[in-house]
């Protein structure tokens, strides 16, 4: 990986350069055109081999990686699982997922839920938690009365539950309200050398209320692929 700004480096260490890790950073793939999806409807070869590096590596450098109810209901998503070289530098198992669901539509049986070796953490409203049945073996935490409040789960998850690092890897609805929420400190960004078209196209974020402005912090190269950190406004 080459860094292009600031101060160009020939090679650097994704693990090192990402491991400033903020409160809440948001890691996302997309297209050159602009869709986070290709033509399948899946993230998975988007940005290619170095695309998927940095994407473990963000997951090594977190203590609990969030992504959305649809998300979770695709069936590809199971739980994170670290290689030995990145096992080793994090020294910890690895981060959970959590998934936040405002129905508990969920597949119990499936592997996010069965297997890993971190158990899989769902939350929910309050309303959700008392009507549905969740495993005894998969944690909950409620944050909301009806509806998920995604500023208290936020402070759940690092304020009781230790995890004072989070990545969100989407979708799309679970970004934008996020970002919506003035919650993300971090964008990163991973833009693949890949045009797409309309026919296809999933974007980035929903509606989102006005503008939010967006400092760039560092700009990366690796196989084509550019990788962009941006800090958001408060």
């Amino acid at each position: 990986m080459r860094r292009l700004f600031p101060g160009p480096v020939a090679d650097v260490d994704p693990y090192e350069e990402y491991g400033d890790a903020p409160a809440l950073r948001v890691g996302m793939v997309m297209t050159a055109d602009g869709s986070v999806t290709d033509a399948e409807g899946w993230t998975d070869g988007i940005g290619g081999a170095a695309d998927f590096r940095v994407f473990r590596t963000l997951r090594a450098l977190s203590d609990a990686i969030l992504v959305g109810a649809a998300t979770a209901r695709t069936g590809r998503l199971g739980p994170a699982r670290l290689r030995a070289d990145l096992r080793e530098r994090r020294g910890a198992p690895p981060a959970p997922i959590v998934v936040v669901s405002r129905s508990l539509r969920l597949d119990w049986t499936s592997p996010l839920f069965t297997g890993g070796e971190t158990p899989t953490v769902v939350v929910t409203s309050r309303a959700a938690r008392e009507a549905g049945r969740v495993p005894a073996s998969v944690p909950v935490v409620t944050a909301g009365d009806r509806e998920v409040d995604l500023g208290e789960a936020v402070r759940a998850l690092r304020e009781d539950h230790g995890y004072r690092r989070l990545l969100c890897e989407g979708g799309p609805a679970l970004t934008t309200a996020l970002v919506r929420e003035g919650l993300v400190d971090e964008l990163c960004l991973n833009i693949a050398p890949t045009l797409l078209g309309g026919a296809h196209h999933t974007r980035l974020l929903g509606a989102l209320d006005g503008e939010v402005a967006l400092e760039p912090t560092a700009v990366y190269l690796d196989e084509g692929v550019l990788f962009l950190r941006y800090r958001l406004a408060r």
